[in-house]
Parts: structure tokens; C-alpha cells; sequence
């Protein structure tokens, strides 16, 4: 009963980082496998529970997708093809190739986030607001996809950065098309991971009912929350889980 209190604190957590940061996997994940679940399990554990917090997020920020839905619909369909490979690529390939490679991109999802501020002033000084997505958005958002579907820590991070330059350089118009994006993708790459049964319901449903109210409240309220505390924690947390796979696979 304990563990799953503290994987719905978790998946609160999570969940808010997921609206504003973008790598809430890097607190969940790690507490999953400290729960005994294999890797995969693990990943499929959160990604089905934190996919329902990154719907609640991209709710949040309905207002700013309504107008564009035309203009992000390809890429949600490029996104969501992506993430059946991904995710299917982990459901078929050998577990040992997950964990070998896991480590790796949580060091690169820690690395993301580290960068995140000079990744955002950096953008923020594009002048020229886009109304219409760059026609190689779709291929873009379809290699994130397969990476969202086979892992996806620092996903939003990528998001943001190729939305920022193909979309729209305003942060709060390509926030919330990441979280429309980010969980069109792991709500397909969910229904995957629960059809292979590489996953843990009493873990999921404690995580996603954690995310849910953290990635409404993180949507609704991104600009209140300490970012830079965020993502201290997120830094610290990520670096932890990628030392305990490296020695433990």
C-alpha cells in the first residue's frame, strides 16, 4: 500500500514536470525499478501511466490547440506511427538490448534538461512567430515518436526544440503542442505495452491517477511552478537512475 501512495506522489510529480520540463519518466522510471519490475516491465508501467497525465496536460492547453488542429494534425498521425515502432521495437527486441541501451538515453535526456534554459532564451529571441508548420515537421515528429515509444525520457525537451523552429517560436503555443503530441504518442504506445502485457496495472493505475492531477495542474498553472527547482530535482533523480543501471546491467 505504501508504494503505490508514493508511485501516485510520484506520478503527481511527474506529471507537472511532463506539462513544463518534459522528463517526468526520470523520477517514475527509476522508482519502478526500485519496486523489483524488470526494465521493460518498468517502462511499460510508466509509460501507461503517465500517457493519461500527458492527455490531461494537452487538455490544459486546449485553448492554444483548438485554432491549430488543422496545422498539427499530420504530424499527431506522423507521431503516433512513430510510436507504434518504438514501442514495438521493445516489445520484439531482446531484453538485453533495452537495458543495454536505456542507461545511454537517460544520460542524454539529463543532458536535455540541464540545457533546457539556454535551449528556451534561444528561441524566445526568433522574432518570426510561424502560422504554419514547416513541411518537414512531420518527419521530425515521427522520428520522436519511435524515440517516445521505446522510451521517452526528455521527449518533451526534443519537442519543444523542434517545434520552437518548424512550428512556432512563442513557448506557451509550442508547450501545448508537445503535450498534444508527447501523449497522442504514449496513449498508442500504451495500448502496445498492455496488449504484450509488459506492464504492471496496480502500478499503472496509481502513477496515472497521480498524473493525471500533475499534468493538469502542471498545464494549467506552468508558468507558477519553479521550473529551475523542477528541474534540479529531474537532473539529480535522472543521473541516480543512469548510475544504478550501469552497474546493476
Amino acid at each position: 500500500m505504501t508504494e503505490l501512495l508514493i508511485a501516485m506522489a510520484a506520478g503527481v510529480l511527474a506529471g507537472a514536470i511532463n506539462a513544463i520540463v518534459g522528463s517526468g519518466t526520470l523520477l517514475t522510471y527509476p522508482f519502478l525499478l526500485a519496486t523489483g519490475l524488470s526494465p521493460i516491465v518498468a517502462n511499460g508501467t510508466n509509460n501507461v501511466g503517465l500517457s493519461v497525465g500527458g492527455a490531461a496536460s494537452a487538455w490544459a492547453y486546449r485553448g492554444e490547440l483548438g485554432p491549430r488542429m488543422r496545422v498539427l494534425a499530420l504530424p499527431m498521425f506522423f507521431t503516433v506511427c512513430g510510436a507504434v515502432l518504438g514501442s514495438s521495437l521493445v516489445v520484439r527486441l531482446p531484453e538485453r538490448v533495452f537495458t543495454t541501451i536505456v542507461p545511454w538515453l537517460i544520460l542524454a535526456a539529463v543532458v536535455l534538461v540541464a540545457v533546457q534554459p539556454m535551449l528556451n532564451r534561444w528561441l524566445a529571441r526568433r522574432k518570426d512567430h510561424l502560422v504554419k508548420a514547416g513541411r518537414d515537421l512531420p518527419a521530425w515528429t515521427g522520428l520522436l515518436g519511435i524515440y517516445g515509444g521505446y522510451f521517452g525520457a526528455g521527449q518533451g525537451i526534443m519537442y519543444m526544440g523542434i517545434l520552437g523552429l518548424r512550428y512556432d517560436a512563442d513557448m506557451q503555443q509550442a508547450n501545448g503542442a508537445k503535450n498534444l503530441l508527447a501523449a497522442s504518442g504514449n496513449l498508442i504506445s500504451a495500448v502496445v505495452f498492455i496488449a504484450a502485457g509488459m506492464w504492471s496495472w496496480t502500478f499503472a493505475l496509481a502513477i496515472g491517477l497521480g498524473s493525471i492531477v500533475g499534468g493538469y495542474v502542471g498545464g494549467r498553472f506552468a508558468r507558477r511552478i519553479p521550473a529551475p527547482a523542477l528541474r534540479f530535482i529531474v537532473i539529480g533523480v535522472g543521473v541516480y537512475a543512469a548510475a544504478y543501471l550501469f552497474i546493476a546491467y
